[in-house]
């Protein structure tokens, strides 16, 4: 199986390829909905007809798991009862790092990023680096949050959902966080608003 073949068993399923960690003889790739596409199918799926039982994973559980089994892969998920580390895998693959507000900036997606899912893979495929475009970035994200609640030291959650909660026009429930949003890359990413509000009302 190539690299391509993998990308497109991904994208029939609305996910995408947003990384990859290689050994000698295996790979992790990680998987990340496949946009605009993704949110409107979803939305159209058996899982969000019954919202109350957590759709969005169990969509990413199916989806990935039959991915999966078309490419002879093994698939791990970043919830249940032993989520597999994501965030660790993210920042050793090859297109992702750490911002200036510590969480993930992508290649593609910016601070848009949703790993949904991984394929576990023995064969290697590997893919161009990206580099990290914070360094050479004006990294508005770190003066975006209203409430400073972002920092390289430490997150104050406690503060971000005061002000969730008490922002008259309700910016980030809306839409989508404002430090996420500030990031150039994530500017350029074609994700839909319903899909990112979905995300902040759950949290």
């Amino acid at each position: 199986m190539t690299y391509d073949d993998l990308l497109s068993a991904a994208q029939s399923y609305n996910l995408t390829i947003f990384g990859n960690l290689t050994g000698d003889t295996d790979s992790i790739t990680l998987l990340d909905p496949h946009e605009p596409g993704y949110w409107p199918a979803l939305c159209a799926s058996p899982e969000w007809q019954d919202r109350a039982l957590g759709p969005v994973d169990r969509w990413s559980q199916r989806a990935i798991t039959q991915v999966a089994q078309e490419t002879s892969a093994k698939p791990h998920f970043p919830f249940g009862a032993q989520p597999a580390p994501f965030l660790t895998w993210a920042l050793a693959s090859d297109r992702a790092s750490q911002s200036p507000v510590r969480m993930v900036v992508q290649a593609e997606a910016g601070l848009l990023v949703s790993y949904r899912g991984a394929l576990e893979l023995d064969q290697v495929f590997s893919d161009q680096p990206s580099k990290n475009p914070c360094p050479s970035c004006a990294q508005t994200c770190k003066l975006a949050c209203p409430v400073g609640a972002l920092n390289r030291e430490s997150y104050d959650i406690g503060a971000c959902w005061s002000y969730m909660r008490e922002d008259p026009e309700q910016r980030c429930l809306r839409a989508e966080c404002l430090a996420r949003r500030a990031c150039p890359v994530s500017a350029t990413y074609p994700r839909q608003v319903t899909h990112s509000a979905h995300h902040m009302q759950q949290f």
